[in-house]
């Protein structure tokens, strides 16, 4: 037997062996409970990162953990493959976006199972096949055939560089696009949206059924939903039929509107404007119309608008007010309207001052003064003031008073409303799902048949540079007959947006062969939903709410029996390397890559600034990655697990440390030869079923260590996954090994199992090589995971510490049952208490039970 350990051919071969016995595929035997153990599939870059690795360790201890403990376990594997870095990789490389993705997913996929993940490879997918999108586009229709699919004409930014809509998130905050860097514009396009907002009260009540999410995840989400209370008021314009109609949270201030404003792009702008105002109004929505909407609504711009010349009626005071149009009101955002009330909000007040606008009080604190000058917007409660009928009513009870009166009066009404606004799901990309939906000018818009699904994105195709999607160039592909009349048509050439895909994956790995179905009734409802998920928390909104959202949805037509995809939620830290910081710079200018800098002398190789070596996320640009197969060809797999696992909680962003790794690659080798000195003593006990009847201290004493190891890790990893925790008695178990003095009795082997099944899920490999040397035939990852004796863990002695005047003195052991008065008096007995006590005044005696006894004496 290799007394060293060896770790690349152990794990080279406990992979075949793995393979061959089947134990990563999913156990149906229905008589187990199931557990779904699932992380966010990766885009197939083409290679892993150490974010990979930290997010799949966490499913795969999970996964293993929980067919230890009886479950059937899906922790299955699949590429979220569709999108526009692999269509602009075929115009950089010169090769076709599905190859060059094709070859990603290989090369990936060999990476993780170098990994040794328990995954389930016979459910792999990727969101780029036909065999899934086909499922994809049949949900679309799904959506479609319940009116919650349609097209409108909407403002969108657009990416002039690559050709696409980009949505708001992939804005940054100077308005560039994320991935081409280029100003987006605002742009009208005819767009594809699903109805998210059908279900936004559904969404925002039913957080409160996710105990198991982060809180932070589920606040993240109710304020993008947004929900607030208030009231929908109508304004009649001056010399017209129409009315600016807005809605408002603060219908107690309605007799201080001094103003109201319309967006730019809204219908009625150029309606209201005055001839002579034309001019420059015109300009400045051509102006505004390049701008994003982030740029638009930052707090830390200034607030521009310009005056239409047309006026509107309060309907409550009957008096003129003026319109005006500004750049931080949003058509999208609800009724692309809003009164200006500058007297009792911030942004009003600034823009107030800004233009010269009067400034009326409506609302004062109790017992203030009506004609005291703003120096700034009263946004407190108070009480009403020049507000006719309503004078000296509390501002939270005007609010429903004047809300009932407007609608009283026919010219308001209570309203509950959202910020969260439609999904725009269509892309002017190639590389994604084709939208089911034939053009017909006779028919209009009609869903292509079920039977005709899928839609094959074509594969063959020319790309002459980021000029927007290559399919409208397709006459073959996109001119077709009208599925239901025969009139000569045109198929849609936009794409969905990749969340789409990822939307519903986790329902299609129930039941991911399934050829004429997305899924079985049976399956997705059995395994479904899934019990832990894993994943970042860039993905707490879009992803997660988009993924809530569809299931409801499928829940309605009948497809699925429950109402939320995750029942539990963990968002894994980010992994950090040391890099550069220049703290002078700009936050796209302050990273300077560690390859360019002397370490001896750390300076800006542009500036000659002095640099700070701080820790920051991993990333190429920053020059501190770490590359998988480098850690695990020096130290190996399970090295890297230990490391990931045990330097910080997985919920925290875990710094990359070389010398950490060393140590639990030092650990290993410990276990290594603990265990195999242990085979090789030939006078080692060869079972261990007479360890509950230990006789010798030393045996009770290394038995009492083993349970409270068992029971300590089974509630370190079922209480939040507190794996670093779990790893620290593992060390304390061997460390206890190390030190006891019965290596040839049944309670050492007891020790030496238990450590190699309680290993297993954090560093399979080592432990499966290590269990067989012990002579098991079974593997360790189909071992029951152990429970602790509560007997074992009640001790029989105590060791006793005596001191005087505070001071440690020494420590004997002593009997457990003893009460303060036996423990004093044994401390009085022992001859380390006798050196210190004898012929002097005791003034004191202090005992602790179970710990300590304290003589206070004289002198």
């Amino acid at each position: 037997m290799d007394s060293r350990y060896n770790p690349a051919e152990i794990e080279e071969k406990w992979h075949k062996t793995w393979d061959e016995l089947g134990l990563n595929r999913t156990d149906t035997n229905s008589a187990k409970p199931k557990f779904y153990s699932l992380g966010m599939f990766p885009y197939p870059s083409g290679s892993l990162h150490m974010g990979h690795v930290r997010n799949y360790t966490i499913t795969d201890v999970i996964a293993r953990l929980k067919r230890m403990q009886g479950y059937r376990v899906l922790h299955p594997m699949g590429w979220d493959a569709f999108g526009l870095p692999a269509e602009n990789a075929a115009i950089d490389r010169g090769v076709l976006p599905g190859k060059w993705t094709y070859q990603n997913i290989e090369q990936m996929r060999s990476q993780l199972k170098r990994l040794g993940l328990f995954i389930d490879w016979e459910r792999e997918l990727a969101t780029c096949s036909p065999d899934y999108y086909r499922w994809t586009q049949w949900i679309f229709l799904q959506f479609f055939h319940a009116g919650l699919a349609y097209q409108k004409e909407a403002a969108v930014n657009w990416d002039p560089v690559d050709q696409t809509v980009v949505a708001n998130e992939q804005v940054d905050s100077e308005g560039r696009s994320w991935r081409s860097g280029a100003i987006v514009e605002r742009k009208l396009l005819r767009q594809w949206f699903l109805k998210i907002t059908d279900y936004a009260e559904e969404l925002l009540q039913d957080l409160d059924k996710l105990p198991g999410w982060p809180e932070r995840v589920k606040l993240m989400q109710a304020n993008w939903i947004g929900k607030s209370t208030g009231a929908y008021l109508e304004f009649p314009i001056v010399d017209s039929q129409d009315k600016v109609a807005v809605y408002t949270t603060r219908p107690d201030t309605v007799y201080g509107v001094s103003y109201v404003v319309l967006a730019p792009e809204h219908p009625l702008t150029m309606q209201v404007t005055t001839p002579e105002n034309k001019p420059a109004v015109a300009a400045f929505i051509k102006e505004v119309a390049n701008q994003s909407e982030l740029e638009r609504t930052a707090e830390d711009k200034p607030k521009r608008g310009m005056p239409t010349g047309g006026y509107v009626i309060n309907p409550f005071t009957g008096e003129k007010v003026p319109i005006w149009i500004a750049d931080y009101v949003l058509y999208e955002y609800g009724t692309g309207a809003v009164m200006g009330v500058p007297a009792h909000d911030a942004r009003d007040f600034k823009f107030a001052k800004e233009q010269n606008l009067p400034i009326q009080v409506v609302i004062i604190p109790e017992g203030g003064d009506p004609a005291a000058k703003l120096t700034a917007a009263y946004t407190e409660p108070g009480v009403l003031v020049n507000s006719q009928q309503f004078d000296g009513m509390a501002s939270g009870d005007a609010k429903q008073a004047i809300t009932e009166y407007a609608q009283t009066q026919g010219f308001g009404q209570p309203r509950v409303q959202y910020r969260l606004r439609d999904w725009l799901i269509s892309r002017q990309r190639y590389w994604g799902a084709p939208i089911p939906i034939i053009h017909c000018p006779e028919c209009g818009a009609v869903p292509v048949p079920e039977a005709d699904l899928p839609v094959v994105l074509p594969e063959e195709v020319e790309f002459s540079g980021r000029g927007g999607s290559p399919l409208a160039k397709l006459a073959d592909w996109v001119n077709v007959p009208c599925p239901s009349c025969g009139t000569p048509a045109k198929r849609e050439t936009d794409t969905m947006d990749t969340f789409i895909d990822s939307s519903w994956y986790y329902l299609r790995f129930t039941d991911a062969k399934n050829e004429t179905q997305p899924f079985a009734r049976e399956k997705v409802n059995d395994f479904m939903p899934v019990d832990q998920y894993v994943g970042g928390i860039e993905h707490a909104i879009l992803h997660l709410l988009y993924s809530r959202f569809f299931t409801k949805v499928l829940r309605d037509r009948g497809l699925l029996n429950f109402d939320e995809p995750f029942q539990r939620l963990l968002t894994q830290g980010m992994v950090q390397g040391l890099t550069y910081m220049n703290p002078n710079k700009a936050d796209k200018d302050k990273w300077v890559p560690t390859y360019l800098v002397d370490p001896k002398d750390p300076r800006d190789p542009k500036t000659g600034e002095p640099l700070k070596l701080v820790y920051a996320t991993m990333s190429k640009s920053k020059g501190n990655g770490v590359a998988p197969e480098d850690v695990i060809a020096k130290y190996g797999v399970d090295t890297a697990r230990m490391f990931i696992l045990f330097k910080a909680p997985p919920e925290k962003d875990l710094e990359w440390d070389e010398a950490d790794v060393e140590g639990q690659f030092r650990f290993l080798n410990r276990v290594w030869r603990l265990v195999t000195e242990f085979i090789n003593n030939p006078q080692a006990a060869k079972d261990s079923h007479n360890s509950t009847h230990p006789q010798s201290k030393s045996e009770k004493d290394l038995r009492r260590s083993i349970h409270t190891a068992i029971k300590e890790i089974s509630e370190d990893v079922e209480d939040g996954y507190q794996f670093n925790t779990a790893i620290s008695e593992l060390m304390k178990l061997s460390n206890a090994l190390a030190d006891a003095d019965c290596q040839n009795s049944p309670v050492y082997r007891e020790g030496i199992e238990t450590l190699l099944i309680l290993l297993a899920p954090f560093a399979p490999h080592i432990s499966e090589e290590l269990w067989h040397l012990l002579g098991n035939q079974d593997s360790v990852h189909t071992q029951n995971w152990l429970k602790h004796d509560p007997a074992a863990l009640i001790t029989d002695e105590i060791t006793l510490v005596i001191q005087i005047n505070g001071k440690r003195r020494g420590d004997l052991p002593a009997p457990a049952s003893l009460d303060k008065t036996g423990l004093e008096q044994f401390a009085r007995e022992s001859e380390i208490a006798k050196k210190y006590i004898e012929g002097k005044e005791i003034k004191k005696v202090i005992v602790v039970p179970g710990k300590l006894v304290n003589f206070v004496v004289a002198g």
